[in-house]
């Protein structure tokens, strides 16, 4: 059995999972501090890792009934992430693994939301094509097998600046609904009309990358036009017409993709893949979307632990200097 970490935002995760992919504990302990900023404060992120990393793993050995020395291995989310919060998983992580001597397996994020889909019962096989989109990742990618190089998988597009989760919370912003935004907004967005306002859809974005800040300056300006004068109908619309522009544009690149990839299966991970919208709008491009529960779409030690199970562990001691990177050590 593997035990991970996954510290590389506002979410302290710990989970086990056995070497078939069968999740024996998953658990999340979320943040609730930082709607108060408007958005995540790293270096609040970081403390409160720091007091709830713990907790969380006692809890994760706990609900699978093991304990650290009859794991097979750990693993921990390397990168990307804000660095302060990843040190503190990876720095956890060396520590429980060197206790015992037990191999650890450093895992790249990205590959870990790919990796959501190989968790038991519904587990997808390559090849397949994902698009990931969250708060700070939005990106297609061809995916050849498990692994995590450039053969294994291949970047086809990704965004030129916001990701969409990042273009959902700031357009919740705008519209007034708080942080995090992209399920209020989704809210609001059922009672009012996706035609009602033209928003961009990026459409003169090179290849099948994504745009979203012509986008969130579109809805600004809408919002100012409007002078604070705006219904609840209205500000409905507003978000509906705003979603739908989001939708809208990740669902064309994807089409876009497996019409020049020629593959038949779609999968999608990250927070976005959790709104409705989005996943309905999707399936009408494939017969048999591919989507992971909502609990494995957003952060999770989970997908880490899965993603481990095709990265080759470091024996110890030679994970001892082992660091944490911010933005990516490999560029898909």
């Amino acid at each position: 059995m593997i035990l991970a970490l996954e510290t590389s935002c506002d979410d302290t995760c710990a989970a086990v999972v056995t070497a078939g992919g069968e999740i024996r504990a998953n658990v999340i302990s979320s943040q609730g501090v930082h709607d108060r900023y408007g958005g995540v404060v790293p270096e609040v992120a970081s403390r409160h890792h720091l007091e709830l990393t713990g907790a969380v793993v006692e809890d994760a050995l706990e609900q699978a009934g093991t304990t650290l020395p009859q794991l097979d291995a750990i693993a921990v989310t390397q990168g990307p992430g804000l660095v302060g919060a990843l040190l503190v998983g990876v720095a956890t992580a060396k520590a429980l693994a060197a206790a015992y001597a037990l191999p650890l397996v450093p895992v790249d994020h990205l590959h870990g939301h790919i990796a959501a889909s190989y968790l038991a019962p519904n587990q997808l096989e390559p090849p397949f094509l994902i698009l990931i989109a969250s708060g700070g990742h939005t990106l297609l990618a061809h995916v050849r097998d498990h692994g995590w190089s450039t053969d294994s998988v291949e970047l086809l597009g990704t965004t030129l600046d916001d990701a969409a989760g990042e273009a959902f919370d700031k357009g919740a912003r705008l519209l007034g609904l708080g942080y995090p935004g992209g399920a209020a907004l989704e809210r609001l967005a059922r009672d009012g009309d996706p035609a009602a306002f033209a928003f961009p859809r990026g459409a003169n974005v090179p290849r099948l990358d994504v745009s979203f800040s012509g986008l969130k300056t579109a809805l600004l300006y809408k919002v100012r036009e409007l002078g604070g004068e705006e219904t609840t109908r209205l500000r409905a619309d507003l978000a509906a017409s705003y979603q739908h522009a989001i939708v809208e544009t990740l669902a064309r690149r994807v089409e876009r993709a497996l019409d020049q990839s020629g593959l038949e299966r779609l999968t999608i991970g990250g927070g976005v893949a959790a709104n409705g919208a989005l996943r309905e709008r999707l399936r009408q491009l494939v017969p048999d979307l591919h989507v992971p529960p909502r609990e494995l779409c957003t952060d999770n030690a989970a997908m880490i632990a899965s993603a481990a199970r095709y990265v080759a562990p470091l024996p110890f001691p030679a994970y001892l200097d082992l660091d944490a990177y911010a933005t990516g050590e490999r560029q898909l």
